[in-house]
C-alpha cells in the first residue's frame, strides 16, 4: 500500500527555499512555481489484454495493492476503473479479446476517455501505457487495440502519448533462457526479445504510421519473502513513463514510487536508468522552481550545491524510511539517494 502520510518532496523544497538568503519577492515566486508543480495531476491510462499482468505492474511501480486503493468502477466509463494515489490518477481498462460484444463496449469507453478534457480544456489522459503479455505469440488483439482504437484518438504528438511495455519476459520463450540466479535473459532470450520489440514496433508503424518505441520488462511476483521473483527492466520501465510524462508533470512520481529496493534492481545494460531518473527529476526542479525568479545560478546553492535535498526528498521516497535529515548525495544506489 502506497504510504501517502510521509513527507513530500515538495515540503522539503519548501524549506530549503525559506532558509536560502534570496530576497522575499524571489522566495515568494520560487514558492509559487513549487506550489504549481504540487499541484499538478498525472493521468494514466493503462489497458491490456486479461493476463498481462496489469495490476502485478501497478502494484511494482507504485508500491499500491489495487485491490485496495480502486475506488471502484467509474460510472461513466462503465468498465473502467479509477485508483487515487495522491495526485497519481490511474485509469485501468480492459483490453480486447472479451467477445465482439464486450470489446465493442470496451472500445467506446477507451475513446470516450481519451477524448475527455481537463478543466484546462487539455486532454485528460497524459499517458496510455499498453501492456502485452510477452508469453505469447497471439497480439492479434492487442494490435487492433493499438492501432485502431488509442492511436486514432490520441490526438497530436501520438507517439508522445502511448507507451507499449511488453511483460513477462521471463516467460517469452516458455521459460527457457532465463538466468533465474542472475534474474536475467541469457543472449538467445535477449536476442529474442529485441526480435520481438522490433516486430511490435514495425506492426504499429505499418499500421498507423506511428512510430512507438516499445520495451521489454518483468513486473516480478512475490507471494512472501521466500517465494519472490524480482522485476526486471522495472527501473527503464518507470524512465519511460516519466520521460512519456510531460515536464511540468513528472515530479508526481517521486512521491507514489514504491520503495523497496529489490524491485529496481536489475535491469539491462543500455542505460543506468536509476541516474537517468534522477537527472530527470532534478531538472524539473532547476527549470520550474527557479522560472520567474532573479536567481541566476544560484539555484544549485538553495536546493544544495551536490543535489543534497533532492537527494533526500527522493532517498525518502524510495529509500525505505531513510530520515529526511539524512543528507544523502546523488550518484550512491538508487534506493539510497
Amino acid at each position: 500500500m502506497a504510504n501517502i502520510n510521509k513527507e513530500s518532496i515538495f515540503d522539503d523544497l519548501e524549506k530549503d527555499i525559506q532558509n536560502s538568503s534570496l530576497a522575499e519577492q524571489d522566495k515568494n515566486k520560487m514558492l509559487k512555481n513549487i506550489l504549481h508543480l504540487r499541484e499538478q495531476e498525472v493521468n494514466i491510462m493503462i489497458t491490456g489484454a486479461t493476463g498481462c499482468g496489469k495490476s502485478s505492474t501497478i502494484n511494482a511501480l507504485f508500491d499500491a495493492d489495487v485491490a485496495k486503493v480502486g475506488i471502484g468502477v467509474d460510472p461513466e466509463t462503465m468498465d473502467i476503473e479509477k485508483y487515487t494515489l495522491k495526485n497519481l490518477i490511474l485509469w485501468d481498462s480492459p483490453g480486447l479479446g472479451d467477445g465482439k460484444e464486450a470489446d465493442n463496449r470496451h472500445a467506446k469507453n477507451i475513446i470516450n476517455k481519451l477524448n475527455e478534457v481537463d478543466k484546462n480544456g487539455k486532454a485528460l489522459i497524459d499517458l496510455v501505457l499498453v501492456i502485452l503479455d510477452g508469453s505469447t505469440r497471439d497480439l492479434g488483439t492487442s494490435y487492433e487495440l493499438i492501432n485502431n482504437v488509442i492511436i486514432p484518438n490520441l490526438g497530436s504528438n501520438k507517439s508522445q502519448r502511448i507507451l507499449v511495455a511488453i511483460n513477462q519476459c521471463d516467460v517469452a520463450m516458455k521459460g527457457k533462457h532465463w538466468n533465474y540466479e542472475e534474474n536475467k535473459p541469457d543472449p538467445v532470450l535477449e536476442k529474442f526479445l529485441k526480435d520481438k520489440v522490433q516486430s511490435v514496433r514495425r506492426r504499429i508503424l505499418e499500421g498507423t504510421g506511428v512510430d512507438v518505441e516499445p520495451i521489454y520488462y518483468s513486473a516480478g511476483y512475490k507471494e512472501s519473502e521466500e517465494d519472490k521473483q524480482n522485476p526486471y527492466n522495472l527501473s527503464k520501465l518507470l524512465y519511460y513513463i516519466i520521460q512519456h510524462t510531460p515536464k511540468e508533470k513528472r515530479l508526481v512520481y517521486v512521491d507514489n514510487t514504491a520503495k523497496d529496493e529489490y524491485l529496481w534492481r536489475d535491469n539491462d545494460e543500455l542505460k543506468d536508468y536509476t541516474k537517468e531518473i534522477k537527472k530527470t527529476w532534478s531538472e524539473t526542479i532547476e527549470e520550474y522552481a527557479a522560472k520567474g525568479a532573479d536567481i541566476g545560478g544560484n539555484i544549485g546553492s538553495i536546493f544544495g550545491s551536490t543535489g543534497e535535498t533532492i537527494g533526500r526528498a527522493l532517498g525518502t521516497v524510495i529509500g525505505g524510511g531513510v530520515a529526511i535529515a539524512k543528507k544523502i548525495i546523488f550518484g550512491g544506489p538508487w534506493w539510497r539517494w
